[in-house]
Parts: structure tokens; sequence; C-alpha cells
């Protein structure tokens, strides 16, 4: 396992480079609008950096490109399903904290192959309900805002049950990313401080491989745009929900 020591950087191998790069890459691609392939990047970066360590090498980079998704799509947020969801995610970004300070490597790595198993589980219901049904109740929202602050935390998986949230709300393309954006934005700079100051994932040395891979996550933002254009509204729910699922799978059985 790789560690965050600046010493060991340069030893890190180029394939594990290049595939980091990937990773940022995607996640640039992810907060364009490209939803549902979180957990690959996920995967990848918990495979190049370790699991927990993971987290502080990806905080910084999507709080960058949450910046660039909220000047881009910031006209279509929908600020009252916004409300909905961050007062519960807030409360689960601290439950995450709380449990994911003393976690075991292995038991947080499977703790997060849990949450994806649920993740499909859930989406499975979720697509199979009638499409005229939208959960309005505040348990739904209740419930999605407190899981997706906690994986949030834990493993960055918070997209995935984000989306399943913002699909069952049935937004438009736009308005689908343009809340999403504004969301993480806040909830990433309010989990900033604990990753510094009580899991100390975030460092100097954390902060140089950021350095090197902030390019792909610029490349990656506007190869998104780009592509989300070019992505019919029903076409766009159909891939994410696809993507979502895959990505899904890719991580339980990595």
């Amino acid at each position: 396992m790789l560690t965050l020591n600046i010493e060991f950087i340069p030893e890190i191998s180029l394939s594990y480079y290049l595939l980091a790069f990937l990773a940022t890459l995607m996640l640039g691609l992810s907060k364009s609008g490209i939803k549902g392939i979180g957990v690959i990047i996920v995967t990848i970066m918990a495979l190049v950096f370790g699991g927990k360590d993971s987290t502080g090498i990806l905080i910084p980079m999507m709080i960058f490109a949450d910046i660039f998704a909220v000047i881009y799509y910031h006209r279509h947020t929908q600020w009252h399903f916004l409300g909905k969801l961050l007062p519960s995610m807030v409360v689960g970004v601290l439950i995450g904290v709380w449990i994911g300070n003393d976690i075991p490597e292995i038991l947080f790595k499977q703790l997060m192959a849990a949450l994806i198993l649920l993740t499909v589980v859930v989406m499975f219901v979720i697509d199979r309900l009638n499409k005229k049904i939208i959960p309005n109740h505040w348990l739904f929202s209740g419930s999605m805002g407190l899981v997706s602050g906690f994986t949030s935390m834990i493993g960055n998986l918070a997209g995935s049950f984000s989306t399943i949230y913002f699909l069952a709300m049935r937004l438009p393309k736009n308005e689908f990313i343009g809340t999403a954006a504004w969301l993480f934005f806040i909830i990433n700079v309010f989990k900033l401080p604990f990753h510094i100051f009580v899991w100390k994932t975030v460092n100097i040395d954390s902060l140089m491989v950021n350095l090197l891979l902030f390019p792909a996550v610029i490349l990656g933002f506007f190869l998104g745009v780009f592509l989300v254009k070019k992505i019919q509204n029903e076409s766009y729910r159909r891939f994410i929900l696809i993507v979502t699922a895959a990505g899904a799978f890719i991580i339980l059985f990595n």
C-alpha cells in the first residue's frame, strides 16, 4: 500500500500515476454532469493511495471541480430540493466523522462495499416504481440526506445516494446537475476541516499530489460539459442509472 509521505511520491509507478490521472479526469466528468461514476473514481483512488488516505486526496480536487460546476450550472439550481437534503446531510457527515475516525482500513473498505450494495438495491426498487410517483415525504429526503452525508464522509460515495434522490424527484438534466453542484460544494467545504484537523488526511504531502492531478480535473470537466450537451433528458436518466449500477458492481467485486 502506497503512503502519502512526500518521500514516496516519486516512487509511485507510472501505471499508478496514470490510474490516478484517469480517476481525476473522471472526477471532472462527474462534476460536469456525467453522474454515476463516483464509485469507479473511489475504487481507483483507493487502489492507488489506500481507502482512507484517498479521501484526503480527493476532497480538495472535489472542491476545485465543484467551483467550476457551480459557476457553470448555477442558473439551473433548484434551491428547495437542496434545502430538503442539506440539513440531514450535514448530520450524516458528523456521524461519518465520528465513526470513520478510528475505523480499521479493512473494515473501512468493507463498509464502502456494503454501502454500494445498498445503493444498488435502492436503485433497483426506485427504477421499478411507477414513473409518475414522486416521493415527497420528509422521511425520504431526510433518510437520503443522512445516508448521503455519511457515505460522503466515509468514502466520498454520496453521489450514488443523491443521484437516487434527484432521479426520484424527476429533475431534468440541467436542474439535476445545477442542484447537485451547489449541494456538494457546500458539503465538501463543510467536510474539509474534519479531513485536516480530525482525520489528518489532508496535509502538505497530499496537496502536493493534488497539484499533479489538478489539470486532469479541468480537462475532465470541460470534456464532460461537451458530452452532457449531446445527451437528451430521458436518455440522460437511463445513462445515469446504468453507469451508477455498473460502478457499484465494480467496487463490490474489486
